[in-house]
Parts: C-alpha cells; sequence; structure tokens
C-alpha cells in the first residue's frame, strides 16, 4: 500500500514540475523588484553620505520623517492624495461595476471582444502619450477645448494649465477614462462565473434584468468588491505619479491641486538630491497603507467574516 501511494505522489510531482518551472519567471521577479529592496529599509534612518557610504552614514532617527510635516504643504498635499484616492475609489468602484455588467450583457463574440479590447486600450497607454493627448485639447493656443468646442458654445478659452479649480474634475475624469477598462475587466470576470440557471430561474419567475442585478449579480460580486476595495485603501497615501505629474505638465500654478505626496517627493527629491528623505516618505506611505489595510479588513470581518481578506 504505501508503495503504490509513493508511486502516486511520484507520478503527481512530476506532473506539477512544469507549474513550478512556470512560476519561476514571476518569483524571481518578485524577489528582485519587491522584496530584496526591503532591506534598504534602513536608508530612511540615515543621512546618507556618498564618501563614506550607504552602510557607514551616521544614523539620524526619525528626522527624515520631519520634512513631510514640517512644510507649509504638508496640509495641502495629504489633502489632495487623501481626497483624490477616495473618490478614485467610489467613482471608480461604481462605473467599474456599471461596465462590467454592461459588457456581460453584450451577445456575439466578435462585438464583446471589440469593445473589451476598445475599453481596455487606454489602461495600457503610458502617460506621456496621456500627458500629450490632455495637451492636444487644453492647449491655449492650439488645443480643441479653446479653439472648436468653447467656441461653439458661446465661452471664452480657458488656460487651463494656469486654472487650478478645474483640475479637480480634469484629474478624476482622465483616472476613471484610464482604469476603468481593467476594473471593468476584474469585475466581467466574476459575472461571468456566476451560474447562468440563477439567471434562467429569476426570468421564469418573472424577475426584470434590474432585479437579476440587484439580487444575484451584486450579491456575488461582493466580495471581489471588497477585495478591490481593500487593496485600494492599502494605497490611499499614494499616488499615481503620472496622473499628478505628467498630465498636468508640471505647472506650478496648479500645486495647490496636484500637488501629491508623491510628486511632492519627487520634486524634492530632484531639487536636495536626498535619498534618505525619499525612503523615509516612502517607508511612511507603506506603514500608513498596510494599517490602513488591517483596520478596513478588521471592519469587514465583523460586518461579514466570509468576505474578509485574512
Amino acid at each position: 500500500m504505501s508503495k503504490t501511494t509513493t508511486k502516486r505522489e511520484k507520478i503527481l510531482w512530476k506532473r506539477q514540475i512544469p507549474l513550478f518551472l512556470m512560476t519561476i519567471p514571476g518569483c524571481i521577479y518578485l524577489m528582485i523588484n519587491n522584496y530584496i529592496p526591503i532591506f534598504g529599509i534602513f536608508i530612511a534612518f540615515k543621512n546618507i553620505d556618498y564618501g563614506k557610504g550607504i552602510f557607514k552614514s551616521d544614523w539620524v532617527g526619525l528626522s527624515n520623517f520631519t520634512y513631510l510635516f514640517k512644510t507649509k504643504d504638508a496640509f495641502i498635499m495629504t489633502r489632495n492624495t487623501v481626497l483624490y484616492n477616495l473618490a478614485f475609489i467610489i467613482i471608480g468602484t461604481v462605473m467599474g461595476i456599471a461596465v462590467g455588467i454592461m459588457l456581460s450583457e453584450l451577445r456575439g463574440k466578435f462585438k464583446s471582444k471589440f469593445y473589451q479590447t476598445m475599453i481596455l486600450l487606454p489602461y495600457l497607454l503610458s502617460w506621456v502619450i496621456v500627458a500629450y493627448i490632455g495637451y492636444a485639447f487644453m492647449s491655449n493656443d492650439t488645443g480643441l477645448l479653446n479653439n472648436t468646442i468653447l467656441p461653439k458654445l458661446g465661452l471664452k478659452p480657458v488656460s487651463w494649465y494656469a486654472e487650478p479649480k478645474a483640475w479637480p474634475f480634469i484629474l478624476t475624469f482622465v483616472n476613471i477614462w484610464k482604469g476603468i477598462g481593467y476594473s471593468s475587466i476584474l469585475y466581467l470576470s466574476t459575472i461571468i462565473g456566476i451560474d447562468k440557471s440563477l439567471y434562467e430561474a429569476a426570468q421564469v419567475d418573472g424577475a426584470s434584468k434590474w432585479k437579476q442585478i440587484r439580487n444575484i449579480t451584486l450579491p456575488l460580486l461582493k466580495p471581489m468588491v471588497i477585495m478591490l476595495v481593500i487593496m485600494n485603501i492599502g494605497r490611499i497615501f499614494n499616488s499615481d505619479f503620472g496622473l499628478f505629474y505628467q498630465l498636468p505638465m508640471n505647472s506650478g500654478a496648479l500645486y495647490p491641486t496636484t500637488q501629491t505626496i508623491d510628486t511632492y517627493v519627487y520634486r524634492g527629491l530632484m531639487q536636495l538630491n536626498d535619498v534618505s528623505m525619499s525612503a523615509a516618505a516612502g517607508l511612511y506611505q507603506s506603514v500608513v497603507g498596510f494599517m490602513l489595510v488591517i483596520i478596513a479588513n478588521s471592519i469587514v470581518r465583523k460586518v461579514s467574516s466570509e468576505n474578509a481578506l485574512f
């Protein structure tokens, strides 16, 4: 009996070898990109002197963290980072679910693949390309808005890159436009996996399409929604650098509404060339994000334990 069991285990092991080999590139990427840099955490607590070297530089404790809070822009950049991310989470989740449901209602393989590809295309574009697309619309001299659309509506041209009030709407719109394809396909993949017999039974009972969505689709989407929201909450103190730096073309007049922690740290690094302060900011964002994930998951566990991540 033991010989038979050992033989089966060897056969199963041989079958799994190709699967393990397929995971090697991903594991190598994670080690190089995610785990090896962890050893650099100590840089956040040192005053890096390239003459002495990284390991022999002086320890300065928490002093590298103070510049984030002592600056007069501390409130502005923290407010912008948090509020933008809250708006992105709420609007992005609602829009992603809505588009995912609409995609699932498409009939015909070609039509479904076409719309999925088109809606995913913006997500694949570089922020540099998106920034120049935005410039083509918002340029003061040659922009489509100032030269075509606004005059037809009887409105005066707007200096978009010097008008901070307009940018909360612009940044939110562009973020949703660029990211909705990815999030909607995640929700679509969950919807496709729902047992079709549930919808067939609902139709037999006379349930309308809206009732089917409300009583079948949305409840079964809840685990995916919760998982994605918790992951996004973990990045609430981070911002998409391309969105807040590239799209506004680094315009100083827009700092009141486009300055975030990431762009502030980048500008500080470029001006001061202080790696320690940048490392401290990154560690601060990671620790706060981790704490927020734990808190959000604890709340979900109390409300609905089966949908908690851990």
